[in-house]
């Protein structure tokens, strides 16, 4: 069973061979007690990644490694510039299916081989403090690389290593790091001890000789084409965008990386991660949707069904997680008076059911052919997007056109909803509205880079109503399952008192929303679109 440690640390390039002492005096750094001497341990390990260095290319590391106190199979996570969450499994010879199914959405169906191994001799102290606490690890790994695919070089060098204790204080790196500038030590250039085995160890580009020189080249880029033709098609650099494609692509890109790095968020269960990864489906296909004008309709309409499965999908989850929020907040606001019969357990019941049954479905999609073929779907739009003849025009008169056209139909439903006498009817009505009001500002969002303010303005303004909609929303499905909660208790001869009362309070929370919304649509109507 893989476990995980948040680990924070800092590198430092360490003397060539045959240099001065690695390390200064670290006794007078703010807070140090004493710096034990904890030996010298000498490390094994193979890191694995596609042919294609895919792994590599998201900043993720996948190794073997035996020897040091934490022995087995790690794959660290990048969380922000020197945070990783370091996920652990114990040794065996192939990698771990835990660990596979984390890296799934950017393997894709290619294999994971040993790409480099790192000897690494480990010297090793601990900086305390008066009390004994362990602040920091610092070590000097004098470290051999050798390739063991795509190429066979080698490389050698001495590196620092200060790891921040379990729970410590971040500040506390600060103070170490001032003190090794002092002593005239550099951060690494390198992001990890990988990156720099691969760029070190990487084969290099021949010098042009000639046309015997170019033969030989075209010779070693048919070789790496025979390796890697389960590659993912490079995507062109990022650039300033200044057409109106330009800027929907960027918005695009965004929701797809999104959705792949979220993708070992939701298997590991970190909260929010689900609402996360959903959200940016749904952004995807709004905006695919919007912007028909710039990029083919024929090519996305049928990337979106796909999006909307998978939003769907990802929503048995979250709409569930939504529901047990909801009713054990009313719950808890519930005088106790009013509280008959086991609702409480009743409660946790009927939600972890419900909720265990829709997890194992959710890892069941994540593992799914269809899912991961979406993801390749989308990165060949990605690489070849099916611009329409208006992604050459400026920005603010197409992007500006979808937006409006967009806001209108906010307008027109809202209007309707108005209309209706209060049932079942307005319900249906008000939800459609708010899932308009969540497009439009999906519209806007992708809009804002081009047209400043007044997109993001117009995003608040559907954020605001998205919102009000969405309470009126819930208290539809919290009456929902109240009923059904009800009916169970009922059957089970226990006392329904305290659903009706529930009941009630929700029916009462959505008439409010109904008599708010006529004055929060008149403000955004005044307002306007961009």
């Amino acid at each position: 069973m893989a476990d995980t440690k948040r680990e924070i640390e800092r590198k430092y390039e360490g003397p060539p061979a045959g240099g001065d002492a690695p390390l200064p005096d670290l006794t007078d750094v703010p807070g140090v007690s004493g710096v034990i001497d904890k030996g010298v341990a000498e490390l094994d390990a193979t890191y694995y990644d596609t042919a294609d260095q895919r792994l590599a290319t998201a900043s993720l590391t996948l190794r073997r490694r035996t020897g040091g106190d934490d022995a087995g199979w790690h794959l660290k996570l990048p969380v922000s510039e020197g945070v990783r969450d370091e996920i652990r499994a114990p040794l065996s010879d192939t990698v771990p299916e835990d660990l596979t199914a984390l890296v799934r959405s950017r393997i894709r169906e290619a294999e994971l081989v040993p790409v480099v191994r790192l000897l690494s001799a480990r010297d090793i102290r601990h900086l305390v403090d008066a009390s004994g606490t362990l602040l920091a690890e610092v070590s000097v790994d004098r470290v051999r690389a050798e390739r063991l695919s795509g190429g066979a070089g080698s490389a050698e060098w001495t590196e620092i290593e200060v790891e921040l204790a379990d729970d410590g204080d971040p500040a506390f790196l600060d103070k170490v790091e001032k003190k090794l500038r002092k002593a005239g030590i550099k951060r690494s250039a390198s992001a990890s001890k990988l990156a720099k085995a691969l760029d070190d160890t990487a084969p290099r580009k021949p010098e042009n000789r000639g046309k015997a020189g170019k033969a030989g080249k075209a010779d070693k880029v048919a070789d790496v084409s025979k390796a890697t033709t389960t590659a993912v098609k490079p995507e062109p650099p990022v650039s300033t965008p200044h057409t109106a494609g330009d800027h929907i692509l960027t918005y695009v890109r965004d929701q797809r990386d999104a959705i792949v790095e979220l993708d070992p968020a939701v298997r590991r269960d970190v909260p929010d991660s689900v609402h996360r990864m959903r959200v940016a489906t749904r952004r995807l296909r709004s905006t695919f949707r919007s912007y028909g004008k710039i990029l083919d309709r024929t090519v996305t309409d049928p990337i979106g069904v796909e999006l909307k499965w998978l939003a769907a999908e990802l929503g048995v989850d979250r709409d569930q997680e939504v529901l047990t929020e909801h009713l054990t907040a009313a719950l808890d606001d519930l005088p106790s008076d009013l509280v008959t019969g086991p609702v409480q357990a009743r409660l946790d019941t009927w939600s972890g059911a419900r909720r265990s049954g829709s997890r194992q479905r959710l890892i069941a999609v994540l593992d799914g052919k269809r899912y991961l073929d979406l993801l390749t779907t989308l990165d060949t739009l990605v690489a070849g997007p099916p611009l329409q003849e208006a992604a050459s025009k400026k920005p603010e008169k197409v992007i500006a056109k979808a937006v409006r056209k967009d806001f209108k139909k906010v307008a027109d439903l809202v209007g309707e909803a108005l209309e209706l006498p209060p049932g079942s009817e307005r319900d249906l009505a008000m939800h459609d509205a708010r899932k308009k009001a969540k497009r439009t500002r999906y519209a806007a969002e992708a809009a804002t880079p081009a047209l400043g303010e007044p997109a993001a303005d117009l995003v608040k303004s559907m954020k605001s109503l998205q919102t009000l909609l969405g309470d009126h929303q819930d208290s539809v499905m919290v009456r929902g399952s109240l009923r059904e909660l009800a009916t169970e208790a009922h059957e089970a001869g226990e006392n329904a008192f305290t659903y009706g009362v529930l009941y009630g309070r929700a029916e009462q929370r959505a008439a409010a929303v109904e008599a708010a919304l006529p004055g929060e649509w008149e403000a955004i109507e005044g307002q306007g679109a961009v």
